[in-house]
């Protein structure tokens, strides 16, 4: 069998990967909903175990969930559509069709941390221990939504020939995805043309999950302030995404200016993070 997705200089092939998981009554349900679903509901877990650890009340965690999440889905597509308003512009009815992709993590980020800010305020609650609370668990679920990518063959980066270099077969993916240099590099294997790329979507995956181990470990023995375990989120993350989203071919870009709108983010957050973390030294307050 011609495998469809090919980690040559790992040794391994995949024979057949479906974006669809299983069809009810005629109606797919798509890998990519699947995991992004299963990492929402495995993070507002660790959401909740993480409030109970720290003598917090759970409860209030998850009924902030229920609507942040909600939210923050509206926020990634808004964020998507903002910056592919070409796209849209002259058929509005396509800003809702969310079954044909289009979701900005950075979106979802930005949309729940002024949840974050509201609720805090509306509830007397705060911000800055939620904010360590919320965000590792975050991660969770960003490292597995990376993999819904990788079922749809998105969010890939350019040719290369490394160690973790990646083959689709060329008529799986869309060809606006499809670089300059990754033309050049397109492999003819038994008749079937292959592209070669960065798996970018392993790339932050991999990131995210170290991040998580070290917030998950220096959240059970902080001792500095409130706000610590946050700011080094929006640091980390915003470095690895910096440097990821450098090598993607899918980038949604600042107008005509060719600058990646994720990679001017993350240096903003990363910006805000170290500011929030040196401020917070001065004030230093533990729950």
């Amino acid at each position: 069998m011609t495998p469809e997705v090919w980690f040559p200089n790992l040794g391994i092939k995949i024979g057949h990967l479906s974006r669809v998981a299983l069809s009810i009554f005629g109606f797919d349900v798509y890998w990519y909903g699947v995991i992004i679903g299963s990492g929402i509901m495995l993070a507002v877990l660790l959401i909740m175990h993480e409030a109970k650890r720290t003598g917090q009340n759970p409860d209030e965690y998850l009924d902030f969930e229920i609507y942040t999440i909600i939210i923050s889905i509206i926020g990634a597509r808004l964020y998507y559509v903002i910056f592919t308003w070409d796209d849209y512009k002259n058929n509005l009815i396509k800003i809702f069709a969310l079954r044909e992709g289009g979701l900005a993590i950075y979106g979802a980020v930005l949309t729940g941390i002024v949840c974050g800010i509201v609720y805090s305020r509306k509830k007397k609650k705060d911000f800055w221990l939620m904010a360590d609370t919320i965000l590792p668990s975050v991660l969770l679920g960003q490292l597995l939504g990376r993999w819904g990518n990788f079922f749809n063959r998105e969010a890939f980066g350019g040719y290369t020939d490394g160690l973790f270099a990646m083959r689709y077969l060329k008529e799986q993916v869309a060809e606006s995805n499809i670089s300059a240099d990754i033309m050049r590099n397109v492999i003819n294997v038994n008749g079937m043309e292959y592209i070669q790329v960065h798996p970018t979507f392993l790339y932050e995956s991999l990131w995210n999950l170290a991040l998580l181990i070290i917030l998950i470990l220096l959240r059970k023995y902080k001792k500095s302030f409130n706000g610590q375990i946050g700011a080094l989120y929006v640091i980390g993350y915003g470095i690895g995404r910096f440097w990821i989203e450098g090598l993607r071919t899918d980038q949604l870009v600042v107008g005509s200016t060719g600058i990646a709108a994720s990679q001017l983010v993350s240096v903003m957050l990363v910006i805000t993070g170290i500011a929030i973390y040196f401020f917070k030294m001065k004030n230093k307050k533990v729950m």
